[in-house]
């Protein structure tokens, strides 16, 4: 199975999966938003810098469930 079939696989049977996908889609939109702006603000700038942050680490958690269940598959 690749990637993107495993993803839309635990988006449909893994509760936090879709979950933390759906933040992380949200935090991309947001993100888009900030980077459109020709002249941020301070707090905008610091804003951009902390979703970039927490949009990395759900991008980590999701990789460790996608790795737990390619494991979880290879051993069955």
């Amino acid at each position: 199975m690749d990637t993107e079939a495993l993803k839309q696989y635990l988006v449909n049977n893994d509760e936090q999966f879709a979950t933390l996908l759906q933040e992380h889609q949200s935090y991309e939109k947001r993100l888009s938003e900030l980077t459109e702006l020709s002249y941020p603000s301070e707090a905008e700038q610091m804003e951009e810098a902390t979703l970039k942050k927490k949009k990395l680490h759900l991008k980590d958690q999701m990789e460790v469930i996608m790795r737990r269940y390619k494991e979880q598959a290879a051993s069955h």
